[in-house]
């Protein structure tokens, strides 16, 4: 780290080769024909703690940190619970190995996160990271997934920090697990699964999950719809789909993408509810194959009575319920069962189409009209005459709203954004080395921080004064560049 700062930049060209000679890797392990197999589940742990100006004369600190020195507010005494949350896979998944179990598991860490570990010299919960991330045994078993860096929330991030954000969590696990780990990194767990809608935004968002090496994202099943705009079918539900995303002026992209179902209960992944849903499955047939059917599910991992508590034993309980009967079932990380599916003779090409909610409503208004002119004023119309129409994403918060009544964080977040992009684009597109120097690294950190969720999450207060105080600091950096 640059003088104490996070690894969130200045390796843009090694990241980039990585991601040029990453091709297609081969199975983890060997799998049986698919007609073998009936159904299979992906349950992921998502786990973050956000950066607060909370220390020693307002020093960034892990709010987990925060926690443990002040034990006496709220529920912080679950500080040293959560760190052991962080580490435990390290010890659950080989027991279950040594016990003739297949236990699958993928982990998503926030950027803030594992720099908090750092700072804090958790070397416990580091070296359990480090342990899953290097054993042979423990790739098999353990799939990371990708994110933005700071929690940031996509449809309501500004559009030119999506590549700042997804490159700064790759630089920041580079850091910590090297580039052959980096290099096995394909899907993406958005924050709070929030997808965005609007046409150009999820464009953009998708243009830079690509660019960066993704070969599939996470989605929360009510953010997405089928290319008629009805809800999702069963066969949308619980197995491979292909994004199609359009922008304003008419340019197509996709992405593969598995659907999250059935909201947020921590308790369904808590409480393995993944493995009995898939247990009673049938299998899909998508392009004339039976293709296995896919119950994907995501959790926080620490957070809550189930996850602290529960989860270890559920896990241990269903997949020796899994080792014990030829049930047709098993777990299987998103990779690997893209990756079957590929070897299998199923492309993506002829993966069911969705697309995000509201699309089919804005392009029959739309009509033969393309431009952003054109979308802003179908969206207004649509907004007028349709009650609940929204383009400002979806996700598993839909009862929450990351924009109303937040313009104290939101303007403040545009206006540092656009500010480091007036200093810094032009002096990167002449020497792109610029980004390895401390003022660069310095501005960066406070743009990516502002644009934490946890500033909106939890309402006004002490959080959006956190806000405000990186904000202040962050235009103070970029006044000392000259900007």
């Amino acid at each position: 780290m640059l003088q104490g700062l996070p690894p969130i930049c200045g390796r843009e060209k090694e990241i980039a080769a990585l991601i040029q000679r990453s091709g297609s890797e081969s199975l983890p392990v060997p799998l049986p024909p698919l007609g073998g197999v009936r159904s299979g589940f992906a349950c992921a742990l998502h786990m973050h703690q956000p950066t607060v100006p909370a220390g020693p004369d307002g020093a960034f600190i892990s709010h987990l940190q925060y926690m443990a020195e002040h034990p006496g507010e709220g529920d912080n005494h679950n500080a040293e619970p959560f760190a052991q949350c962080y580490r435990r896979m390290a010890d659950l998944l080989p027991q279950l190995v040594a016990e003739g179990c297949e236990p699958r598991i993928m982990l998503d860490y926030s950027g803030n996160l594992l720099w908090g570990l750092q700072q804090m010299g958790r070397s416990d919960i580091t070296d359990a990271l480090k342990f899953l991330a290097h054993d042979a045994t423990m790739q098999r078993c353990v799939e990371w997934l990708g994110t933005f860096w700071s929690h940031a929330v996509a449809p309501s991030t500004p559009i030119p920090d999506f590549k700042l954000q997804i490159s700064a969590w790759q630089h920041q696990f580079l850091d910590c697990f090297g580039a052959d780990a980096l290099a096995r990194v394909k899907g993406f767990s958005p924050p709070e699964m929030h997808l965005p809608n609007h046409p150009d935004t999820l464009f953009a968002f998708v243009d830079a999950l690509l660019q960066a090496g993704y070969r599939w994202l996470l989605v929360q099943e009510h953010s997405v719809e089928q290319l008629d705009g009805s809800q999702l079918e069963h066969h949308h539900k619980y197995g491979p789909t292909q994004l199609v995303v359009r922008n304003s002026d008419g340019a197509e992209l996709t992405i593969t993408a598995l659907v999250k179902t059935q909201g947020s209960d921590t308790k369904l992944v808590g409480q393995m509810q993944p493995c009995y849903e898939a247990l009673g499955m049938q299998p899909l047939t998508i392009a004339g194959l039976q293709v296995p059917a896919l119950v994907s599910q995501i959790a926080d991992g620490e957070n809550g009575g189930v996850m602290m508590n529960e989860f270890p034993e559920a896990f241990r309980v269903a997949h020796h319920k899994l080792r014990n009967q030829e049930s047709g079932t098993l777990a299987i990380n998103g990779t690997a069962y893209l990756q079957w599916l590929d070897h299998s003779g199923v492309s993506q090409e002829q993966f069911p189409r969705i697309q995000a909610v509201n699309t089919h409503q804005l392009w029959q208004q739309l009509g033969d009209r393309r431009g952003p002119a054109a979308v802003d004023a179908a969206i207004e119309s649509l907004k007028s005459t349709h009650s609940g129409f929204a383009m400002e994403g979806a996700s598993w918060t839909n009862n929450l709203s990351w924009v109303e009544g937040y313009e104290n964080v939101l303007a403040p977040m545009n206006q540092l954004s656009a500010r480091f992009h007036q200093q810094f684009d032009a002096a990167l597109a002449a020497e792109p080395a610029i980004t390895g120097t401390e003022a660069y690294r310095q501005a960066l950190l406070h743009v990516l921080l502002l644009e934490t969720s946890c500033f909106r999450y939890w309402g006004q207060g002490v959080w959006t004064d956190y806000a405000r105080l990186i904000h202040e600091r962050g235009e103070g950096i970029l006044s000392a560049c000259g900007g």
